[in-house]
């Protein structure tokens, strides 16, 4: 039976089966191989951009046609330069450390069995995504290289895009000696599909999604599979008494304006009423074309200033839009995050080490900053070549999420003829 014909829980056990099979032949290759699959996938994609380009015009004139927005279309498109830089990202992941097979803590028991806790692929992974056909490429060489097989479910107005993207790394990983079902892509833009694969437990250890607000709330009400993920990213900026003023005012602006469309852009700074220099930072946001909702405190640093209302403390903007508010002391942003932060990036400004440390261990964010701007919330900045995404969870992983985030642990013992009394 085609693929095509079957239901969308048929199809999707069909897929599921096909991946439990190559995970387990993934488990056992070496990482040169993998290594190899990707480098020989990078060259398939640049081999076939003229194809992958003529797949994505089809995308974007069936996307215009439905009256996607400018920023989807940016999303949405490629071109020879993002072709090759997704190729360049397949090849980065190739490079990186293979966490596979790494012992993380050895013990010896009393009775002298050795336990030891070493890293393991997490099997199948389902990952969910919008827009952005390079995921395609990313999402399949981060599992691959950490040994996972992979069912992709692309976005509608994509498919013609990740279809081809998604042939040209077959030809890659098959040519290396590895199964063409270690990255399978769901053949149909069924939303059906989308529910199947949610609940595949099965077949399936993790859902990853990638996309907007409304794809993520989604996955996490239906899955009956684990999940990694973000909802929001409302990330905090706070401006403490001690702050270097030039140093703040950098560091804030960059924070929300140089990209506000990506999760780790800052969406409200705090300002602590006793620093003396905060009509300076709001400034500094308005002049760089940021519009600024305050408080009372706020409004009055500059005319320019409109009123905040309660819901913009709660909002994620992605946008050049951002919430500034006046807040007491440490205590009064710790608080003010407590109440409003999506658990994502959150940062404070400061000269005092002490006042760091007391908000570095206080607020409960997947990814909590000293002087540096939020935008360095990412997979690469991290150093950890790719991401597949950002997890504000608080089991398996957390923060940004690569290579050793799409693995588990087993437990290795090891005796010499011992026996339970």
């Amino acid at each position: 039976m085609n693929d095509l014909t079957q239901t969308p829980e048929m199809l999707i056990a069909t897929l599921g089966a096909r991946a439990r099979a190559a995970a387990a032949v993934l488990a056992q290759a070496s990482d040169a191989q993998k290594a190899d699959a990707l480098r020989r996938a990078a060259q398939a994609v640049r081999d076939h951009a003229p194809a992958i380009i003529a797949a994505n015009a089809r995308d974007m004139e069936n996307a215009a046609a439905n009256g996607l927005s400018r920023a989807m279309l940016d999303r949405l498109k490629l071109d020879e330069g993002r072709i090759a830089g997704a190729a360049a990202g397949v090849e980065q992941v190739a490079t990186l450390p293979n966490p596979l097979g790494s012992v993380i803590d050895t013990i010896v028991r009393p009775n002298g069995l050795e336990l030891s806790r070493v890293r393991v692929p997490l099997g199948v992974i389902g990952i969910i995504y919008e827009s952005r056909p390079n995921v395609t490429a990313d999402a399949a060489a981060l599992c691959l290289r950490a040994g996972n097989a992979v069912i992709l479910r692309g976005g509608s107005e994509a498919k013609e895009s990740n279809r081809a993207i998604h042939a040209a790394m077959i030809e890659g990983i098959i040519a290396a000696g590895l199964p063409a079902e270690a990255v399978q892509l769901v053949p149909t833009t069924d939303r059906a599909a989308v529910g199947a694969l949610l609940k595949a437990a099965e077949f399936v250890d993790l859902i990853v999604p990638r996309g907007g607000k409304s794809l993520v709330a989604r996955v996490q009400e239906e899955a009956r599979v684990p999940v990694l993920a973000h909802l929001d990213g409302i990330n905090h900026s706070y401006v403490d008494a001690a702050a270097d003023p030039a140093m703040a005012r950098s560091l804030v602006v960059n924070a929300k304006m140089r990209r506000t469309g990506i999760c780790g852009a800052t969406e409200t700074v705090l300002i602590d009423r006793a620093f003396s220099e905060g009509a300076s930072i709001v400034a500094a946001l308005l002049d760089a074309g940021c519009e600024v909702r305050g408080d009372a405190g706020v409004q009055a640093m500059d005319a320019r200033v409109s009123a905040a209302a309660d819901e913009d403390w709660d909002t994620e903007y992605l946008d050049a839009i951002v919430s500034v508010a006046q807040v007491d002391g440490v205590d009064g942003a710790i608080a003010h995050i407590a109440a409003h932060a999506s658990h994502h990036t959150d940062a404070i400004i400061t000269d005092d080490a002490a006042t760091a440390e007391h908000f570095l261990n206080a607020v409960d964010s997947a990814i909590v900053m000293w002087n540096a701007s939020t935008q360095f919330a990412d997979g690469g900045e991290f150093g950890l070549g790719a991401e597949i995404g950002i997890s504000t969870g608080r089991l398996h992983a957390r923060g940004p999420v690569a290579l050793e985030g799409l693995t588990t642990y087993k437990w290795i013992v090891r005796g010499t003829g011992q026996v339970r009394p």
